[in-house]
């Protein structure tokens, strides 16, 4: 079912949801979600300011995906692929506004790779092949309407082997890469442009588009509806490519196929070089949102495309400072894309357009902590807390851009007219979304086969703070930062001088205290 068809159902409010914690009592919440296979990390700021602000977000961002968020999963609904562990019999679910099943292939991806395999390996992998089936060929990834997002599922699933070890998640995800990517490879490449056709990563709706494509006689907000859209090649699903090639590579690489390795990374390679030929603008100092295929660039800036530009290592060193430097911000934070088309305006904006959803301004965010710009790491972080603070501390679906408010834009719709849409509720991948700023943009959690890397990013005003109990395969890790920057000046781990690198094959309890300078 297409995003912009979902219907809103009720839920637990946020101060029913604190009712109950409180009933409940902190320890025994603690329990509940620990039950429910999540370990429960501690976020602790040593400035009280910082931590009312940042801190307290962290607890409930990691709450509602632990409790509400993680649903019992239907065996004929989630369990298609026969893969399903029970238990934990769960999954977790794309958010509180949207009617059951939530069966969907982003959603799912992206919490996962967001925070869900870290927090919950068992979740995390339930999660993932909830939406893999099984076909004549083998494993694959459900082949909905919405095909031009599925590699992103080949990212999470390597992140999740990297996080977790897993080897026989390996095995069986390779299965599903390959037969996925190649089922892609077949219907959506343009050998033109050495590119892969398909919207936008983030843009299931037409509101994410100028006109043309965008057509008035399609009375349909989703975007395929619209013609010529699936022939469109976006900035962010050519970045989601490049990532899910060197995914698989590496997934062949460790599986024990380094030709068939070698053969996906040159692949990638081209990929990305005509990522760079087609949309990257030298004059501008950043990449251009999409191609036609006559030839039309179109240059507005789209924010998961330009952060999944950094994240997946599409833009090297000189174009990633570049166009960090040049990301127009709106006053509230990132948008899907920047400027308004004609037909919206600041009083009535696009949905998919000049509005804030906080899974773009987070990856944007990380995109930054990577970098190591903790100015603008700073800025995301801040801007996303206010969001949700102001919005009774849910993570809401999307925000005006302007004046902050829970609002769901205007779209094109049923009528052929642009209609107000609804800010669902209970948006799991905006809470992953504030999650994973913490866990790999704040502390730099960076994870390879064998081991986790510490790569953070400390905003100098933040001062010190602490991650305690974060489980990592069969460790648990107490972490903590002082200073402020991205450049490691001194690593401990138990009291004695390291690298800040921690080897996956550690077993017990342990301390690593990082001193940050500039």
């Amino acid at each position: 079912m297409p995003v912009e068809e979902r219907s809103s159902r009720g839920r637990l409010s946020r101060r029913g949801f604190l009712a109950a914690v409180t009933v409940l009592g902190a320890a025994s919440a603690r329990t509940a979600a620990q039950g429910n296979g999540y370990t429960m990390p501690t976020l602790a700021f040593a400035d009280p300011a910082v931590q009312h602000r940042l801190g307290t977000l962290y607890s409930t961002a990691l709450a509602t995906l632990a409790g509400r968020h993680t649903i019992d999963a239907d065996p004929s609904v989630y369990d298609r692929a026969g893969l399903l562990a029970y238990p934990p019999g769960t999954v977790v679910r794309a958010g509180g506004g949207y009617p059951a099943p939530q069966r969907w292939t982003r959603d799912a991806a992206v919490n996962a790779w967001s925070g869900v395999s870290l927090l919950a390996p068992a979740v995390g992998r339930n999660t993932l092949w909830s939406v893999v089936d099984r076909g004549p060929g083998g494993l694959v990834v459900q082949q909905d309407d919405q095909w031009w997002d599925q590699v992103v599922w080949i990212v999470a699933a390597l992140h999740h082997y990297r996080v977790t070890g897993d080897r026989v998640f390996l095995t069986r995800a390779h299965e599903t890469s390959a037969n996925t990517l190649a089922a892609r490879r077949t219907s959506d490449f343009d050998p033109a442009y050495g590119l892969f056709r398909g919207p936008g990563f983030m843009n299931d709706g037409i509101s994410g588009y100028p006109s043309p494509p965008a057509s008035a006689q399609a009375h349909s907000s989703f975007v395929l509806d619209h013609p010529g859209t699936e022939r469109l090649m976006c900035l962010s699903t050519n970045c989601l490519y490049y990532s899910a090639l060197s995914a698989l590579a590496d997934m062949a690489d460790a599986l024990g196929e380094p030709t068939r390795a070698v053969s996906l990374q040159a692949e990638a390679a081209r990929l990305r070089k005509a990522v760079d030929r087609h949309l990257w603008r030298e004059d501008a100092g950043t990449y251009a949102y999409f191609v036609r295929e006559d030839g039309h660039v179109d240059t507005s800036q789209e924010g998961a495309g330009l952060a999944l530009a950094v994240l997946c290592g599409v833009a090297d060193a000189r174009r990633a400072r570049l166009l960090l430097d040049g990301t127009h911000w709106q006053p509230h934070g990132i948008v899907n894309v920047w400027p308004h088309f004609p037909r919206f305006d600041d009083s009535g904006p696009g949905r998919h357009n000049v509005m804030v959803w906080p899974m773009v301004h987070g990856l944007y965010g990380n995109a930054a902590a990577g970098a190591g710009r903790a100015d603008l790491f700073e800025r995301a972080v801040d801007r996303l807390a206010a969001l949700v603070s102001a919005s009774d501390d849910d993570f809401y679906e999307l925000y005006d851009s302007v004046t902050g408010a829970v609002d769901g834009g205007w779209q094109e719709g049923g009528s052929g007219r642009a209609e107000h849409f609804v800010s669902q509720p209970d948006q799991t991948w905006s809470a992953t979304a504030y999650l994973r700023l913490v866990n790999e943009g704040l502390f730099g959690l960076t994870f390879t086969e064998d081991a986790v890397r510490l790569r953070p990013c400390l905003p100098p005003g933040w001062g010190a703070v602490s991650l305690r109990g974060l489980a990592y395969r069969d460790m648990t890790l107490d972490l903590t930062l002082s200073g402020g920057g991205s450049r490691v000046r001194a690593c401990t781990i138990d009291g004695r001088a390291a690298a800040p690198v921690v080897p996956a094959d550690g077993t017990g309890h342990h301390s690593v205290d990082l001193v940050l300078g500039i």
